[in-house]
């Protein structure tokens, strides 16, 4: 990269529709991403599927926003590959105690077996990974995230690429021409984040 990362610098990059990653774990460069599709989840287009709201109705797990943001970050790392190194998980933090970066975290008696992250700006959602170590816990948090957007007047969930585990809850993939009108719609409103959502399938969010 020519210039250092900095909280600064990523979120100019994320206005522009543009990201940063590493190779792996030990790389010690990050480069930029710009593709061509994007995948988004549509806020009205999510899909709980009927086993995901019969366990999202038995409270299985309990959901947190913003308790346990390393930790998340930490389970998303923990895989055989991944593009967090130690300085995309620097860059992250210092965005979460700058109050742009949050984490909804799922809990099973205590223990964190599930999480999303990502970063706001205004109207947009930026979400950049997830992780699961029980069966529809990183679904469960999606679910309470979508939720929270919503309230809080969001208009952009962008998940940077489309998988298939995404496009069975709604995601779907459009051009980078879009994607940028999309970008710019949502940066022209203000979204709060920290607004309390409605019930997910019956039951409430705890903060």
């Amino acid at each position: 990269m020519s210039h250092p990362l900095s909280p600064e610098l990523v979120l100019q990059a994320y206005a522009r529709g543009i990201f940063p990653m590493s190779e792996s774990r030990d790389a010690g460069e990050i480069f930029w991403v710009n593709p061509e599709k994007r995948g988004v989840i549509p806020l009205d287009g999510f899909h709980i599927s009927r086993s995901l709201r019969r366990k999202i109705l038995r409270e299985d797990f309990e959901v947190r926003v913003d308790t346990a943001f390393e930790a998340v970050v930490r389970g998303c790392a923990d895989r055989d590959e991944t593009w967090i190194n130690d300085e995309i998980f620097a860059i992250y933090r210092a965005l979460f105690d700058a109050g742009f970066a949050h984490s909804v975290e799922v809990f099973e008696a205590e223990e964190l077996v599930g999480g999303v992250y990502g970063v706001t700006m205004r109207g947009a959602y930026f979400g950049e990974s997830m992780f699961s170590t029980r069966t529809d816990a990183s679904k469960v948090a999606l679910a309470y995230l979508v939720s929270r957007l919503k309230a809080g007047g969001f208009t952009l969930f962008d998940t940077q690429f489309l998988t298939p585990h995404l496009a069975s809850l709604g995601g779907v993939e459009i051009s980078r021409a879009s994607y940028l009108q999309a970008l710019q719609d949502a940066l022209a409103v203000e979204g709060n984040f920290l607004l309390q959502p409605q019930p997910v399938s019956g039951h409430q969010v705890c903060t």
